[in-house]
């Protein structure tokens, strides 16, 4: 949704037009080499022109990430292979495959099935670690992984999680089997596979065309009664404010900056939010007392604090009644009515 809103990322795809002029600048202005990762089309031919795009661009190395940027979250769903290995077969820069890599086998998989150069796998170590088998049983350590700051703090959960398995081995019945619903027992390495839509829906007893499947965006749009059908994120915020609502319908309506849409100060006299504000008060000298802005009421003060230098520096002006003594006059009287 962040990348949506910010129109970046995956959400660029559609902008070929954008993207080969920022390929075509950045090898005019940086000397490294240029590499794009790339989600795939549901069409293998709207994926190939695509990459051929890039490619003509400038394009030096090309990641195939074998999903499209909708599937994300429970609908991510499996990797497509055929539409890297076409996209492989199209351009004549390295690609590397993205996707169903769980171990080091699928690795040789693959590439013997795609012909790409090299395979990308995840390395975000605190996020990946956090799905392994061990943490969805003991959920303490997890939620303590998620707190962690520190390549040292990592190291600590990882090591009381060690601990805990090997007690657990010392424990284990002989004939005794997972009761996780995993195929060996959770301090076995294996790969995780994320359940898809279809297998979620099963397991809530609803079918496939049933409102079974909230996605992440659903879950926020749930009811504010329920805790459970909140995010994590927004279970946790409530339990640092019990009184928060997420209710849409409670929240506050905003008028919006006559400017550029954004909500405006309930006591601006131009009817702005404060940053268009700043830029017509500054523009025209003038002040907002709502938004704290005094331009015209400082240009004042300053022109009656130079006029009196002046007088200071030279008594015979105030003799003569020079008339700059007289418009500092005036503009000092109205400067102290506008404080």
């Amino acid at each position: 949704m962040i990348a949506k809103r910010g129109h970046y990322g995956a959400f660029l795809q559609e902008e070929w037009d954008l993207l080969q002029r920022m390929i075509l600048l950045a090898n005019e202005k940086l000397s490294v080499p240029i590499t794009c990762k790339i989600r795939v089309f549901p069409e293998i031919d709207k994926t190939v022109k695509y990459a051929q795009m890039l490619e003509k661009a400038g394009c030096q190395l090309l990641t195939v990430h074998g999903r499209t940027k909708e599937q994300k979250g429970p609908l991510a769903g499996v990797a497509s292979w055929e539409h890297i290995q076409a996209v492989r077969k199209a351009v004549s820069i390295p690609v590397f495959a993205n996707g169903n890599i769980q171990c080091l086998s699928d690795v040789e998989e693959c590439i013997r099935k795609t012909g790409v150069h090299g395979v990308m796998s995840a390395g975000l170590t605190r996020k990946k670690i956090s799905f392994y088998q061990r943490l969805q049983v003991y959920q303490q350590l997890r939620e303590e992984l998620a707190k962690v700051k520190t390549l040292e703090g990592i190291v600590d959960v990882n090591r009381e999680l060690k601990l805990r398995c090997q007690e657990e081995i010392a424990n284990q019945k002989e004939g005794e089997k997972p009761k996780e619903g995993l195929p060996f027992f959770h301090w076995i390495c294996q790969p995780y596979i994320r359940p898809g839509p279809k297998e979620r829906c099963k397991e809530n007893g609803a079918s496939g065309t049933e409102k079974g499947v909230r996605g992440k965006r659903a879950l926020e749009e749930e009811e504010d009664g329920n805790s459970e059908l909140l995010s994590k994120n927004k279970q946790k915020k409530k339990l640092r404010n019990p009184n928060k609502s997420f209710d849409p319908s409670l929240k506050p309506k905003y008028a919006k900056c006559d400017q550029c849409g954004n909500p405006k100060g309930n006591k601006c006299v131009f009817n702005m939010c404060r940053g268009c504000c700043k830029k017509r008060a500054f523009r025209e000298t003038a002040d907002c007392p709502g938004h704290g802005l005094l331009f015209k009421t400082k240009y004042e003060k300053s022109l009656s604090w130079q006029s009196s230098q002046r007088v200071i520096q030279n008594p015979e002006i105030s003799r003569r009644g020079d008339v700059d003594v007289g418009e500092a006059a005036v503009l000092q009287e109205a400067g102290d009515s506008a404080v």
